[in-house]
């Protein structure tokens, strides 16, 4: 590791911690020239693939944006945050295991929905209004419907 100090290539660890989400580990460094000390981390390297939006466009996969959206929706309801984390943690590590190269936004869409529609409706047609662009009233009232008939049919499937 190359010194920020004075650029000398040789170092020796003097600590190591692994971090309280057991994902990095902290290393306390010396020079091997200027004896300074200094911090790196380390952490596996994560390969995501590229999610392809509905326009084409590619991004790298953020799991902030997820966890925005997600957490925006059930604001100010009663959805513990560590489900919404722990979803994000099992979406992650089913896109990275997938091996695929791209997804597509609407792959991702699509599961986030289904898991807040069994968090919280509320939350659900939130983040289904704004996921699906509604246009206007009727299409909103249309989703609202479709929710309470899947509601009708969980609870009395012999309908």
């Amino acid at each position: 590791m190359r010194c920020p100090f004075c650029g000398f290539l040789d170092d020796k660890v003097i600590d190591s911690r692994v971090s309280r989400d057991g994902l990095v580990i902290r290393r306390r460094r010396e020079c091997g020239e200027c004896q300074k000390r200094f911090t790196t981390y380390e952490r596996v390297e994560e390969t995501l693939p590229m999610v392809v939006k509905k326009d084409g466009r590619r991004e790298i996969f953020d799991r902030l944006k997820i966890s925005m959206g997600m957490k925006k929706a059930c604001e100010k309801l009663s959805v513990s945050m560590d489900h919404i984390e722990n979803f994000i943690n099992e979406l992650e590590a089913d896109i990275q295991e997938s091996g695929r190269k791209e997804i597509p936004s609407t792959d991702i869409g699509e599961r986030v929905m289904n898991q807040l529609r069994k968090m919280h409706e509320v939350a659900y047609v939130r983040f289904a209004s704004v996921y699906r662009q509604f246009k206007d009233i009727t299409e909103f009232k249309r989703e609202v419907e479709n929710l309470f008939q899947s509601r009708v049919v969980k609870d009395h499937p012999e309908k």
